[in-house]
């Protein structure tokens, strides 16, 4: 059944024939038009950073909430539903009251060029400013300097998660270049909680930082990833790091106390899907055998790859056989060497209802060229279906290499509805 918010999104993609086109001026075109909610919002917390941008969020959300804050959250890409980019008080926004941003935005644009994130990012601005909460975390899309949600003036705090080589396109070739966009939500005397990072990219931060007069918090100089903090609920080594990022952060928000109580609960709680997600139930859990476990990843980039080699080093030793999709603005490789040799048999599958998904077939080349052994499938239950029948071992099952295939996953997996979009 279609979503009553579904007609006015489709129109949305279509006022701007990129996707992405990075600039500002659009966003602040329209954010006048609708006098200026931006400037009018509570104090934000704006996040960039190549990878952990979502689990950091997460984990702000659930420790403020668990103090008894409101929080409003903006984050991207959705899996299932488009509501999901926008919390309002602690609940997604409901469809009506996102049809009626949506349309209002909309009339307000008449037509002009703008980007489907950045008219969106709009949205979620006007909803923010009409909405009483204590605090907005902010997830920036791409880049920092000029996504659409640096159209905000101040800030309460930022926060650079790791930043590595991804969205070349946009962004530039060079880490260094990547981490000056990524430097681009810095603000004069707005303090910035840092992880650890590569030296070519902490130096350019560091330069940024001085210029703009931008207090840094460094991971390993000012706080450690070491420190003793409650254990956060999702997998892998990464989210310690993580969770000691949200808790330096947490630690230095002027304004704000989160208590260790309050700490321990919002770990404790935290739910972010398709982050070293185990599927236990549902009917493509109910695809494979028991004794071997299914798990959903979105990671796409040479960072998440590295994630997934470390949680795997971490876990007893089994056979893993891999389902991968990819957008064909990733670079496969990239993802598959650092855990390539983890890999007991690679199944690639092309994303369903994605004009820019390479091909199975295009995705097996790809990883043959690393030295790997890939079979194009013709979707993600066939695959499921030969692992169970052909791989004689218990072992683990991992969906991985995009977001957007995450997201099909997880609504076949849940309702069965899309059934029809899955090749069998």
């Amino acid at each position: 059944m279609q979503n009553p918010t579904d007609p006015v999104l489709d129109r949305l993609t279509r006022l701007h024939p990129k996707l992405i086109d990075l600039t500002l001026d659009r966003v602040h075109r329209l954010l006048g038009r609708l006098a200026n909610p931006h400037l009018s919002l509570p104090p934000v917390v704006h996040v960039a950073g190549t990878n952990g941008k979502g689990s950091v969020i997460a984990m702000l959300r659930a420790a403020l909430e668990a103090a008894d804050y409101t929080v409003h959250v903006h984050t991207s890409p959705h899996l299932m539903r488009f509501n999901e980019r926008i919390r309002l008080a602690g609940k997604l926004i409901e469809d009506d009251a996102l049809l009626a941003l949506l349309e209002e935005c909309e009339a307000e644009n008449a037509g002009e060029a703008i980007t489907f994130f950045e008219i969106t990012t709009c949205a979620a601005m006007l909803a923010f400013s009409r909405t009483p909460a204590d605090i907005v975390l902010l997830e920036t899309g791409l880049g920092g300097r000029l996504d659409a949600t640096n159209a905000i003036r101040d800030a309460a705090m930022t926060v650079i998660t790791p930043v590595s080589i991804d969205h070349q396109q946009y962004l530039g070739e060079t880490l260094a270049e990547i981490a000056a966009e990524k430097a681009g939500i810095l603000k004069p005397g707005v303090p910035c909680v840092m992880a650890q990072q590569p030296p070519e990219a902490r130096d350019v931060i560091l330069e940024i930082a001085a210029e703009l007069g931008a207090p840094l918090f460094l991971e390993g100089r000012d706080w450690s990833s070491a420190q003793e903090l409650p254990r956060p609920n999702l997998p892998g080594p990464h989210q310690i790091r993580n969770a000691a990022l949200a808790k330096a952060a947490l630690d230095t928000l002027p304004g704000f106390e989160v208590d260790d109580a309050a700490l321990k609960q919002g770990f404790g709680q935290i739910d972010w899907p398709a982050r070293l997600q185990r599927l236990t139930g549902g009917r493509l859990a109910g695809l494979v055998r028991p004794d071997l476990d299914l798990w959903l990843d979105g990671g796409h980039n040479k960072a998440a790859g590295v994630t997934i080699r470390d949680w795997l080093d971490d876990q007893e030793p089994n056979p893993l056989h891999l389902v991968m999709g990819m957008l064909n603005t990733k670079n496969p490789q990239d993802f598959l060497a650092p855990f390539k040799d983890h890999i007991t048999s690679l199944r690639t599958v092309t994303i369903p209802g994605e004009p820019a998904s390479l091909s199975a077939e295009e995705l097996a080349s790809k990883a043959e060229g690393l030295g790997l052994s890939a079979r194009p499938v013709s979707g993600v239950v066939p695959a499921l279906r030969e692992i169970s029948l052909e791989e004689s071992l218990p072992g683990r099952v991992l969906i991985a290499g995009s977001l957007y295939l995450a997201g099909k996953v997880l609504a076949e997996n849940g309702s069965g509805g899309l059934q029809s979009s899955w090749q069998e």
